[in-house]
């Protein structure tokens, strides 16, 4: 049962649940889009570099996993304290860590704006696309209020709002700048490669090659086609890929919300305790926050 203080009492957090960020953000499709945000973000060579000279991914795969979702739990469903206190944690830590270009030997911060703003696209971009594509109902209205909110979480990570996409469009036009200087590289490459085949217990490899690939590779086909050409690695024909989105989104959707919300960390059920019922993320096929 999700313990509520009486500060905590009534707090609706960063993004309240009028917000279509509350809606969103409880669907089991967030899964797929992480994936494909990982898979996106890896053809940054700054910002890729920056991850596999920091971290340590390859031992603690699904510690990291598990960090990032909390991260995105905290923020959406904590109270703004919470919330404040994981976005002062995360600038911390960029603000401690560099990165060398093996090429030219230049050291920079991981925490350099543009890296931040291309990590933050990558995600924000992935969370609509997959959910959208999934079947999650939400109108273009909608779907441009969704990348507004985010300039919240983009303040949380370091970043000034005002040089965040607004909406859909100016997401877009920020990929098309971008879009030039993205390659996938070794570092690339070996992310495609974790991503693919990440370190399990020998007990569980059989469950990664019939469950795990299948999830890696339906957010593999769920990227844009230009990053299909980077890779260097076809993907079905798009109307496939969007049938086994809605597919998969289907069966990940009948499992019952309140069993799905019982896996730690709980942020959604402890935001119910704290704020009432009503707090409780729309049903699929409900109307999202308008």
């Amino acid at each position: 049962m999700a313990v509520v203080t009486p500060s905590d009492r009534g707090d609706p957090g960063l993004f309240t649940p009028a917000s279509v960020t509350w809606q969103m953000h409880g669907d089991p499709m967030m899964w797929i889009a992480g994936i494909r945000a990982l898979y996106l973000q890896a053809l940054h060579p700054r910002a890729v570099r920056g991850v596999l000279q920091n971290s340590d991914f390859r031992r603690d795969a699904w510690g990291r996993l598990l960090r990032t979702a909390d991260f995105v739990g905290t923020t959406t469903y904590g109270t703004t304290e919470a919330a404040e206190r994981a976005g002062a944690r995360v600038r911390k830590i960029h603000g401690m860590l560099t990165a060398t270009d093996p090429d030219t030997g230049e050291r920079y911060g991981i925490g350099e704006p543009e890296l931040l703003l291309w990590v933050h696209c990558a995600e924000i971009d992935s969370y609509l696309h997959v959910l959208r594509r999934s079947g999650f109902p939400l109108t273009d209205a909608q779907a441009d209020r969704y990348v507004a909110e985010h300039r919240v979480s983009a303040r949380l990570v370091g970043l000034e709002p005002g040089t965040v996409p607004a909406d859909r469009a100016e997401l877009a036009a920020y990929f098309e700048r971008v879009r030039p200087g993205l390659t996938a590289g070794p570092d690339a490459l070996e992310v495609d490669d974790f991503l693919l085949r990440p370190p399990v217990h020998p007990l569980l490899t059989p469950a990664r090659e019939l469950l795990w690939r299948r999830v890696a590779h339906l957010a593999y086909a769920a990227l844009p086609p230009y990053a299909h050409e980077l890779y260097g690695r076809p993907a079905p024909p798009p109307a496939v890929v969007t049938r086994r989105l809605r597919t998969t989104g289907s069966l990940l959707r009948r499992v019952p919300a309140r069993v799905r919300w019982q896996l730690p960390p709980r942020h959604i059920l402890r935001a119910m305790a704290r704020l009432g019922p009503q707090a409780r993320p729309a049903p699929h096929g409900s109307t999202a926050a308008s």
